[in-house]
């Protein structure tokens, strides 16, 4: 028999991981709440026609297939060969797969979107936390399983909704403790860069090859371009714009010399100035109450420290995004982004049902676990399961430690029996390994006297209540 493993690129969660990862998604679940979203869930798989070509040429090779169902039928083994000498060929084959694992969230909700508009009051928020799966390469906070935490608006061209999908991001980071940089961009910024180096039809190998910035560096981005058909002036126009720096302010001012003479530039220029200006007045100020108490930032100098920042950079190697685009990177730390998402404004329309707008953020569950966990930002409360364990001391003891237990467990008291008669020394033991921090303990002299011995397993002190007051103890 071979030894059991899991598929590479996935992973199990112990008792320990998944209690952190609850308290991510609880963060995160209650911000959604507080700004209106609504739940949604979807199915894992979709049909492969839904996401194919939804997502770019990278994106595309990323997407898990499904195989049919009856290829074990020797009557298709035939029918079976020819279609996966088809795939060799880079092509897709109906009568091999027709199904496949969603590769994000974004999709799926623009198909249930364009089923359901009828249904629907606009604009529809609704937020979605399920796995996703991608045929990627397994390394450090990329995994082919994976979790993702959606918002998104549909049915409304309001910027407002970039502000608060950015104060969303800011208020989930702030509960978690953790310094992030909001980068923020426009795609009809760089829908321009693609008219000022020759035509909208560069803009997509324009923006995959930007989006590589980080990962391979200019002279392998330019190299790219040229592979791409760019040609040297249209190549020093780009490097140009990756060159502009300096504060937000700058960097627009330096950006309306470069593409600002051309409308769309003008038009992601504005888009950009806004979500900056109204996010700085209305969301990161120090009467927020997003800022931390203690904050030394005032109402002149809170702006300089914002952490949300243009960068001309991102480019999110996704062909549906058409305004604003975001990506969330952690301080303090190496890891690739945390989250992102953006504008845009026809998704349904792949699906038929047109001039439905929408922009949306996603937060990355499992390299938001990596970053707390390597910054050690998770509360130690956050290990808290069972509060209370009753020892178990003799057949009548437990009989008595089970009725008080369910009047605990009624009250939302969690507690727990152990599950034999032991050695104190054992189940003070058992107590320590499961962080529990209460003993209950009812020998054969608290029985009769009707009371028990609470023994603050942190503290190390103890005091006896009766049966009736122990409800107390943990209310208080």
């Amino acid at each position: 028999m071979s030894k059991p493993s899991l598929p590479q690129g996935t992973r199990d969660f112990g008792p320990e991981v998944v209690r952190k990862r609850q308290y991510i998604f609880n963060t995160i679940r209650t911000v959604f709440e507080l700004y209106g979203f609504q739940p949604l869930e979807t199915p894992a798989m979709e049909n492969l026609d839904t996401l194919m070509g939804k997502y770019g040429e990278e994106g595309n090779k990323l997407i898990f297939k499904i195989l049919n169902n009856g290829l074990d039928n020797p009557a298709k083994h035939t029918e079976a060969q020819a279609a996966f000498e088809k795939v060799l060929e880079g092509k897709n084959v109906k009568e091999l797969t027709e199904r496949a694992l969603k590769y994000d969230l974004t999709i799926p909700f623009a198909r249930y979107v364009a089923m359901n508009h009828g249904q629907l009051t606009f604009p529809f928020k609704r937020y979605q936390i399920q796995p996703v799966w991608r045929a990627d390469r397994p390394a450090r906070g990329r995994y082919r399983e994976f979790y993702q935490c959606d918002a998104d608006v549909v049915g409304s061209n309001s910027l407002l909704n970039e502000v608060e999908l950015a104060a969303i991001y800011w208020q989930v980071f702030n509960k978690l403790g953790l310094s992030v940089e909001i980068k923020i961009n426009s795609r009809k910024v760089l829908a321009a860069l693609a008219e000022a180096c020759g035509g909208s039809d560069k803009l997509v190998d324009i923006t995959v090859a930007i989006d590589k910035l980080d990962k391979i560096g200019l002279d392998k981005v330019k190299e790219e371009l040229a592979t791409r058909g760019l040609d040297e002036h249209q190549i020093a126009i780009i490097a140009q714009y990756l060159a502009i720096d300096g504060s937000n302010t700058e960097k627009l001012n330096k950006l309306k010399e470069l593409t600002g003479s051309l409308p769309t530039g003008a038009k992601g220029i504005e888009e950009l100035e806004f979500v900056l200006n109204n996010f700085e007045e209305l969301v990161y100020t120090p009467t927020s109450g997003l800022l931390a108490p203690d904050s030394e930032l005032t109402p002149d100098s809170h702006r300089d420290h914002s952490p949300l920042t243009v960068d001309l950079t991102l480019a999110r190697g996704l062909n549906y995004y058409t305004g604003i685009i975001f990506e969330i990177k952690a301080n303090g730390v190496q890891m690739g982004s945390i989250g992102g998402g953006g504008r845009y404004d026809d998704l349904t329309g792949l699906f038929g049902v047109p001039n439905i707008p929408g922009v949306g953020i996603s937060f990355g569950v499992d390299r938001i676990y990596d970053v707390l966990e390597e910054l050690k930002l998770f509360p130690a409360e956050v290990q808290t399961g069972t509060q209370a364990l009753f020892f178990n001391l003799g057949e009548a003891e437990s009989k008595a430690a089970f009725g008080l237990m369910q009047s605990l467990r009624n009250a939302g008291i969690r507690c727990e029996l152990y599950h034999e008669q032991a050695k104190f020394d054992k189940q003070f033991k058992y107590a320590d390994k499961k962080s529990i921090p209460f003993a209950v303990i009812i020998g054969s002299k608290e029985l009769e006297a009707r009371i028990c011995v609470v023994k603050d397993l942190t503290k190390g002190e103890q005091r006896e209540v009766t049966w009736n007051e122990l409800k107390t103890v943990f209310n208080a």
